[in-house]
């Protein structure tokens, strides 16, 4: 770890690397992490020295981002559930539950943003199973298999197989943004690629797909950015 000196400080990652022939800067999209890349024999001075030299560009780059932090949830929190912004709230009795806009957790306090994941993770397997049937019945094809994961790189894939995979981070953006990766993801076991033959697809079976893809680019790495348990 490194520490590029200012107003603020900024909190550099050092990765040395056998394959890094020079330097290079990164910022994360999803939290904002820094990283800088150097060879593995690259001395922290040098280090230093190419931070400083942009240092310019990586103020400006951070300053243009939304909010980066990770956001832990607790009591308190507002996260999205389906597009709805609810207060998680203390509750009583044994389930998670909505009662209007508060999203109440009984149990131990320490424990509600673990048991709001995991009730957000039923909850998104039994919205995403029943829009990929949905969509598997209008193009006559069948799926093998629907597993969640919390991914980062993708929101969804589908395997020549036809296993289908999505992020449970899903069921906290809108319905229509979860219906477009689902119907994304099944038009797949029609047409492996991302030809137009395939766009085509999508297009038949979830017409105005790109408002949903738009909302994914500009706000879905806010999703990421919430964290239910160390």
């Amino acid at each position: 770890m490194a520490v590029l000196p200012g107003s603020p400080p900024v909190e550099v990652h050092l990765k040395r690397s056998a394959r890094a022939r020079r330097f290079s800067l990164r910022v994360s999209r999803l939290d904002g992490k820094v990283t800088l890349s150097m060879p593995l024999r690259a001395r922290d001075g040098d280090a230093l020295a190419f931070l400083r030299g942009h240092e310019g560009w990586l103020r400006e780059t951070l300053q243009a981002m939304p909010d980066s932090r990770v956001r832990p949830v607790g009591l308190g929190s507002v996260i999205p559930v389906e597009g709805r912004d609810l207060v998680l709230t203390a509750g009583s009795g044994r389930g998670v539950r909505v009662e209007g806009d508060r999203l109440l957790v009984p149990g131990d306090p320490a424990r509600a943003g673990v048991r709001v994941a995991a009730w957000l993770k039923v909850l998104a397997r039994d919205r995403l199973a029943a829009a990929s049937t949905r969509y598997a019945g209008l193009v006559g094809r069948s799926y093998s298999s629907l597993a969640l994961r919390d991914t980062r790189s993708r929101w969804g894939s589908c395997s020549p197989e036809g296993r289908l995979m999505y992020s449970w981070r899903l069921v906290m953006a809108p319905p229509a943004v979860l219906d477009y990766v689902a119907a994304h993801e099944v038009a797949h076991l029609v047409e492996l690629n991302h030809s137009p033959a395939y766009w085509a697809v999508v297009d038949r079976i979830h017409p105005g797909w790109k408002v949903q893809r738009a909302w994914l680019h500009q706000h879905g790495q806010t999703l990421h950015r919430l964290r239910f348990q160390d």
